[in-house]
């Protein structure tokens, strides 16, 4: 081989720079747009955590979908202080982030509170309600961005409603769960059609719930024909045998309800409403025009639009989608 000179040598690397630098930068630098983190949605979280157990998994599904940026959590129905405590104790023990945790209007409620003892151990949140303030303030903060995710009776909303209208129609839209368009409770879809039925958070507050559909207010409902998705015992082990402090908090809350409710399996309802709002595949929705009776039955009727409800959802499916997410290792 003939020798290199220090003139070979200085080109040949000159060389290489350059034709490496291409073939490693092929494109522009994208823009910083471009390159940004995915849009989150912006939600608000209305519940009544701690009577039955599904608002707990609610929860959790929320704190774990990188999807939603939640920028308060408001309790409802009952003891809304109480519930603000279990709000606060979640959040400590999973170390969430620095979540405001609003508390809405009291109410008299016949429910029990299953799970009040586990509350009691959490942090007291200012003792004036402060819900229906944060709601409206937050929709006229951001106009048109922000999905309220309502999953109890809705006083806060028909508060909040009845305060200024105008600036509740700024929210982007509601996802509920609530209200039974062909299915009632128990009816799981192997048995005869016994036909629709009122459902918890619709009955519970019906004034509420009527002001609510005819807010003007964009409404995704999650209804009892889509939303009796049970947690049987495979997946209970499974889950809590994770053994990280969420599903941890998640087992203890769970084992409060069923010694109180003396009911071994849970049906997680309220999480729907969370699972359409990361990924509405799992829940397709098609338009109503609903019109809530004074029983707190959800009537179809004739009439524009006021409301899309999903009619039915794939519990398998649904509980792909959640289990892997509640049982990831959590991040510090």
């Amino acid at each position: 081989m003939r020798p290199f000179t220090l003139a070979t040598i200085f080109f040949t690397l000159i060389a290489t720079f350059i034709w490496s630098g291409s073939l490693a930068s092929p494109l522009p630098a994208q823009s910083p747009a471009a390159s940004a983190l995915p849009y989150r949605t912006k939600v608000i979280f209305d519940t009544d955590i701690g009577d039955d157990i599904d608002d707990a998994f609610a929860l959790a599904l929320a704190l774990r979908s990188p999807e939603v940026e939640i920028l308060g959590i408001t309790t409802a129905w009952g003891d809304t202080a109480l519930r603000a405590r279990l709000v606060n104790r979640f959040l400590k023990d999973t170390a969430a982030p620095n979540i405001p945790v609003l508390v809405g209007v009291p109410t008299n409620s016949k429910t029990s509170f299953s799970q009040s003892a586990w509350a009691q151990q959490g942090d007291p949140s200012p003792s004036e309600p402060g819900a229906v303030d944060f709601l409206l303030d937050q929709a006229r903060k951001a106009p048109g961005e922000i999905t309220l995710v309502a999953i109890g009776p809705l006083t806060n909303l028909g508060a909040a409603i009845d305060r200024d209208a105008g600036a509740f129609r700024k929210f982007k839209r509601v996802v509920l769960m609530g209200g039974s368009i062909r299915r009632g409770y128990g009816d799981l879809g192997y048995g005869p059609d016994k036909g629709p039925q009122p459902e918890y958070n619709i009955y519970s507050d019906v004034a509420d719930a009527q002001k609510l559909f005819t807010s003007g207010v964009p409404i995704f409902m999650m209804p009892l024909d889509s939303t009796q998705l049970l947690l049987e015992e495979t997946k209970r082990t499974l889950l809590f045998a994770a053994g990280s402090p969420m599903t941890n908090s998640l087992a203890a809350l769970y084992f409060q309800w069923a010694r109180t409710t003396r009911t071994p399996t849970a049906t997680l309802f309220d999480a729907m409403a969370v699972a359409y709002v990361v990924d509405p595949k799992l829940c397709p929705v098609e338009p109503f025009h609903i019109t809530v009776d004074q029983k707190g039955m959800t009537v179809p009727t004739p009439g524009s639009p006021n409301a899309s409800a999903c009619l039915n959802s794939d519990s398998e499916q649904f509980f792909r989608f959640l289990l892997p997410r509640l049982m990831a290792p959590e991040k510090r």
